[in-house]
């Protein structure tokens, strides 16, 4: 039974984020889908998010995945409202009832990972953090939020980015050492995301947008895009799933253009309906002004459509040049490159471009090298409060002293929790094996005994 615990517990982690299901993303979509792959190496993850409506308390999801709802509700765009210090009590009992060693952050804009993350470096624990997106230098959001990103990677065992581009932004804004930053890209459900057994012939072409209508994701450009391309090939009908701000302005050049037998406004799909849009479908439209990684693109062309993508931040580096046809945020060279991609159908194979989409991209190796990040962070020295404070002081003249002072108090809040509530009163979870994990364990059980047969034998 020693073997199976060993193989079943090698790292206790918990991932942070006011990003998760019910709610659908791309930051979503890879925690649920990096959980579940740990889950399969032996792993124990737990999730931590705030409520979603009725959705609070501790739920289980597929394959065992533990997920902690706390009551919070969301503040603007999903995320809580930032305390510093109110989240403290839940988040040090998560962390010990579940007897955490590693706690994984995930998203520069989520109040509850900034916060997560500072109360377990002061609780002593291992913390990694994954940067999901690209932001700017110049603008009042993009100097707070660099700020904010500064102060919480200024004291980080590990962080991730999704692509070299995330990477380099990232060490940019934060100024963290880049040999303690890997890059570890996005993967795609293969198995979900497939295309059609009967090949799209016929002379209409059909573009695809599945998008959040927002201003950052180019709504404004396709405001632009649509009706040039409509003019200029009769032929080409699109759909656009999604819903945000900008769904007005689409609607409206709809109208002004007379589109409406062209134009198919989808308002939001569910995840599980994503795959049949896209396979009614023969291009993929990426309008997006900035962006890290984009697991749309991997979505689309797994189901065998030809990607047209703006060239922003991590885009090139998702797929190869016969795959994707790359423009300028720009309408005019969106047109071109769409006109490109029409010529190029005739020759694309959505069953061979699958496969290679399934060679490519795979989420259990996305969670083998993951695996190691978390192995490297664990290697790392463990320091005290004053050891840890010149890091904080680093940051600005002003900003250091600041982050100093926030520190020395989260310090004194933690001293004042342990004394009202010691670490002996937490009831610790025991830890659950499922019908399915036990089979798995069994498995490597019997494996590792008779690896252990043959080296006796030898």
């Amino acid at each position: 039974m020693n073997d199976m615990d060993a193989y079943q517990r090698r790292h206790r982690i918990l991932m942070v984020s006011d990003f998760f299901y019910p709610n659908f993303g791309g930051v979503e979509s890879h925690i649920y889908y990096l959980s579940q792959c740990l889950l399969k190496l032996g792993h124990k993850v737990v999730v931590m998010t705030h409520a979603y409506g009725k959705r609070s308390g501790i739920r289980y999801l597929t394959g065992g995945l533990k997920v902690y709802y706390v009551p919070w509700r969301p503040f603007v765009m999903q995320n809580t409202l930032p305390t510093l210090y109110l989240t403290f009590p839940i988040i040090r009992t998560i962390l010990v009832r579940e007897k955490i060693s590693v706690v994984h952050g995930h998203q520069a804009f989520s109040t509850l990972c900034h916060e997560a993350l500072m109360h377990a470096r002061t609780m002593g624990y291992k913390v990694v953090f994954t940067d999901h997106s690209l932001y700017g230098f110049a603008d009042v959001g993009s100097i707070h939020m660099n700020k904010v990103l500064q102060f919480t990677l200024a004291d980080i065992d590990q962080a991730i980015c999704v692509s070299h581009t995330s990477k380099e932004n990232t060490v940019l804004r934060s100024g963290i050492p880049s040999e303690k930053v890997f890059v570890i890209p996005n993967a795609v459900d293969t198995t979900m995301f497939r295309p059609s057994s009967n090949h799209l012939m016929c002379d209409e072409v059909v573009i695809v947008v599945i998008s959040r209508l927002v201003y950052r994701k180019g709504a404004d450009l396709l405001v632009e895009v649509i009706p040039k391309v409509c003019h200029l090939f009769p032929n080409v009908r699109f759909i656009i799933g999604g819903d945000g701000p900008k769904r007005v302005r689409l609607e409206e050049m709809r109208e002004k253009f007379s589109l409406q037998d062209r134009v198919d406004m989808l308002g939001a799909v569910p995840h599980a309906k994503v795959r049949s849009v896209l396979i009614s479908g023969h291009i993929f439209l990426n309008s997006s002004l900035t962006e890290a990684f984009c697991i749309a693109i991997l979505e689309a062309a797994s189901c065998g459509l030809l990607t047209v993508s703006t060239r922003v931040g991590g885009v090139p580096e998702v797929l190869p040049d016969d795959m994707v046809v790359l423009a300028e945020p720009t309408p005019d060279d969106m047109v071109q490159a769409i006109k490109r991609a029409i010529d190029m159908l005739p020759y694309i194979d959505p069953q061979m471009m699958h496969q290679r989409m399934k060679s490519f991209y795979s989420w259990h190796d996305v969670a083998k090298r993951t695996e190691i990040v978390y192995d490297r962070a664990l290697l790392s020295s463990n320091k005290n409060l004053l050891e840890r404070l010149p890091r904080y002081l680093s940051c600005g003249a002003w900003a250091g002293k600041i982050f100093c002072l926030v520190m020395i108090v989260n310090f004194l809040l933690w001293c004042l929790v342990e004394f009202c509530q010691p670490v002996g009163c937490i009831e610790e979870v025991p830890d659950m094996v499922f019908p399915h994990r036990q089979e798995e364990l069994m498995h490597h059980s019997s494996e590792a005994q008779e690896k252990r047969r043959s080296a006796y034998d030898d």
